[in-house]
């Protein structure tokens, strides 16, 4: 990991120049939870400008990072990531919170990130991603295989969102996924069993013939409308 974090640096500095003010690292590799068959490497970078012949320049370092296995890094210049923090507040948040400078100034120390509307992404996106997984199941092939590839498809982005729902709600923040599963678990009282298999799974304490996948995925969707609607009613009332 820590070579190809110094190569892609490089090149991000050999090809943006002095356009390249900052880079950073954020998500499960800072968290302590980067799976290398799952998780990727991501990365935002901060720029002067971006215009078309900015990222024409730093088209070739995208590609290369991706034939890594990670998405391209995310480009912003100082004034839109301050603008973006109403929109993105989820996302600035955990930056904010857990995010390793791999060069240039720590420009997320004072980012103030507005937790009202962080309160109503967290409700928006939870229901959101829950139709679309509903969705998912229903446009899917009644094959295991593709079934548990839904859930390990959406797994960290649901925990990533129960995990904001907590902090919504003035609970301790998890540090792990499958912290912020019990702890979410705890507060609605919704079966976390399904979640459990999945993250089994995923960090590989559990091979796919070990899971019943029909019965997981029906606690899978039940957990998620549980939560989904207390959360939901509890963010009004709270």
């Amino acid at each position: 990991m820590e070579a190809k974090l110094t190569e892609l640096v490089g090149r991000l500095k050999s090809a943006a120049g002095d356009n390249l003010k900052a880079v950073v690292l954020y998500g499960s590799a800072v968290t302590g939870e980067f799976l290398e068959k799952h998780s990727d490497l991501n990365v935002l970078c901060m720029v002067e400008h971006a215009g078309s012949a900015d990222l024409e320049r730093l088209h070739p370092v995208a590609q290369w990072w991706g034939h890594q296995g990670n998405p391209a890094p995310l480009i912003f210049t100082q004034d839109e990531l301050v603008r973006s923090a109403d929109v993105f507040a989820i996302e600035l948040l955990d930056m904010k919170r857990h995010h390793r400078m791999l060069f240039g100034p720590d420009f997320l120390e004072n980012l103030e990130v507005p937790m009202r509307l962080h309160r109503l992404q967290v409700e928006r996106e939870l229901r959101t991603d829950w139709l679309r997984l509903r969705q998912a199941v229903l446009a899917a092939p009644q094959k295991k295989k593709v079934h548990l590839g839904i859930m390990l498809g959406s797994v960290s982005a649901f925990c990533a969102l129960f995990r904001h729902a907590l902090i919504a709600l003035g609970q301790p923040a998890p540090h792990t996924k499958r912290e912020g599963v019990d702890a979410v678990a705890l507060l609605t009282g919704a079966d976390p069993s399904g979640f459990h298999s999945i993250l089994d799974f995923r960090e590989g304490k559990r091979k796919d013939r070990e899971i019943d996948v029909e019965a997981t995925l029906h606690t899978y969707l039940e957990f998620v409308e549980v939560v989904t609607n207390e959360v939901d009613r509890r963010l009004e009332t709270s």
